[in-house]
């Protein structure tokens, strides 16, 4: 059986012999992978009507704990400030994330789980997470430490080439 990206480098080794399509046989795997995923892995999540990203920022204020700032949560959940910004309004709105005006700089703002929130995300992150593990239950204990230690160099490679891009 062939994979999606198999079939693509078959058409264009046909349509440009010659051409080095190494890059499309990782990146293009990588990139399909990802599509894949953000599809399904929110499943559990639709059931408490969250999208990947905001779990991402409720994971981000539990697993640090204490006050974050909306810069800070933009690290941690490797995206773009506005992006952040329009992910913590819906989460205020939801009650799950209380906001503080920084006593010195009013511009300045401090982020929390509030109670629901840490409620909400201490009972789906298990769940969640044993959604992925049978995701990928296919590939033995070794295949995936194998799989996350290859990954792990590739996001070191890319890091240092590309910096703290964030999406």
């Amino acid at each position: 059986m062939e994979d999606a990206v198999a079939t693509v480098l078959r058409q264009w080794e046909q349509a440009y012999p010659g051409l080095d399509l190494a890059p499309v046989a990782v990146l293009g795997r990588l990139g399909r992978c990802t599509a894949l995923l953000q599809q399904v892995t929110d499943a559990p999540l639709g059931r408490e009507e969250l999208s990947r990203p905001e779990f991402e920022i409720l994971c981000a204020l539990r697993r640090v704990g204490g006050e974050l700032t909306p810069g800070r949560l933009a690290r941690e959940t490797f995206a773009s400030g506005a992006a952040v910004t329009k992910r913590i309004r819906r989460l205020e709105q939801r009650g799950l994330v209380a906001r503080r005006a920084d006593a010195r700089d009013r511009r300045v703002a401090h982020l929390t789980l509030t109670d629901a929130g840490r409620t909400l995300i201490d009972r789906v992150l298990p769940e969640q997470l044993a959604y992925e593990k049978s995701l990928l239950s296919g590939l033995t204990e070794e295949r995936r430490e194998e799989l996350a230690g290859i990954l792990g160099e590739l996001l070191l490679l890319l890091e240092g080439q590309l910096g703290g891009i964030t999406g």
